[in-house]
């Protein structure tokens, strides 16, 4: 193999596009000796492999965003993953052009047109050209995700430290107009500590929405430790009881903070006192599910 190509399918993980070999000056003959003699392998009509054994995720990543062109880059999801975010893989590789799609489609992989500056949103690191993580999932949140995993896919990207709510509002402002971003704005104040106002505001507008009595705020108990502890919101029901709701914001499925709000809200609990938790995307966009559950443990409507 020339050094030069060498070079390059090393650069590429093995992964060559049929115009850069061209460019080197191989010609189709060649690339095809190579094929019929099982040295290389043709993944596509425009992408060829230097080896002929099973394709890494790499190199399928790789593959479609040469089969795409060199105006292409990952995005969605298969960016954020290139990037380090765990727990959100997808089989499906996404690939952003700038242009018409008048290439051939390839199976596994998903190409999707964009207008936005690629200058802009391309990141420099080393690999398969991608987009920059906070556009990543800004746009996949923005217009491919449904609700829930639109903003579950933010959180986690702050969760695991891959970027902060700062970069990912700044992001917000580059990308006007993006769908979703006026809740997404919200969301990033809880994730910076504003989530107790936030929550508390949504659950004022969740009691009203259902005709639900206001909650008594931040009471103070103790636990079977005697710690002191603030709850969120407390009811007292009809029996005497109390019903109390914990409102978790954006960071507490983190493995160390879900495990202390889990003792914590048993240690809360006792044969007088219920407690139940719901997370803020829970009460801001889907507070019917929210009160049906107080309603069916025991919380009376105002009316009744």
């Amino acid at each position: 193999m020339d050094l030069e190509v060498q070079r390059l399918a090393a650069r590429q993980n093995g992964m060559v596009a049929r115009r850069q070999l061209t460019a080197l000056g191989l010609s189709w003959n060649a690339v095809e000796r190579n094929i019929s003699g099982q040295r290389w392998r043709e993944r596509t009509p425009r992408v060829i492999s230097t080896f002929t054994g099973k394709l890494t995720i790499d190199q399928r990543r790789w593959m479609g965003v040469l089969h795409a062109g060199p105006r292409s880059m990952l995005g969605g999801l298969t960016a954020a993953a290139c990037h380090g975010l765990t727990g959100w893989e997808r089989d499906a590789i996404t690939v952003v052009v700038d242009d018409e799609l008048s290439f051939e489609p390839v199976r596994g992989i998903r190409f999707f047109r964009s207008r936005r500056p690629f200058d802009l949103l391309r990141s420099t690191k080393p690999g398969p050209p991608r987009c920059q993580l906070e556009p990543a999932l800004l746009l996949w949140a923005g217009y491919d995700a449904p609700l829930r995993p639109a903003y579950g896919v933010l959180a986690a990207g702050v969760q695991q430290r891959l970027t902060t709510a700062s970069r990912l509002a700044t992001w917000l402002d580059q990308l006007k107009p993006l769908r979703r971003s006026r809740g997404f704005r919200s969301m990033l104040r809880d994730i910076e500590g504003g989530v107790q106002s936030g929550a508390e505001r949504d659950v004022a507008r969740m009691c009203h929405r259902y005709g639900l009595a206001l909650p008594h705020r931040q009471t103070v108990r103790l636990d079977r430790d005697g710690r002191r502890r603030w709850t969120d919101c407390e009811w007292v029901l009809s029996d005497g009881r109390a019903l109390v709701l914990e409102v978790d914001g954006a960071f507490h499925m983190e493995v160390l903070q879900w495990t202390a709000d889990l003792r914590r809200a048993r240690r809360l609990t006792t044969p007088d006192r219920i407690v139940v938790r719901a997370s803020a995307f829970e009460v801001r966009h889907e507070p019917d599910e929210v009160a049906k559950d107080l309603l069916g443990l025991g919380l009376l409507p105002l009316a009744a």
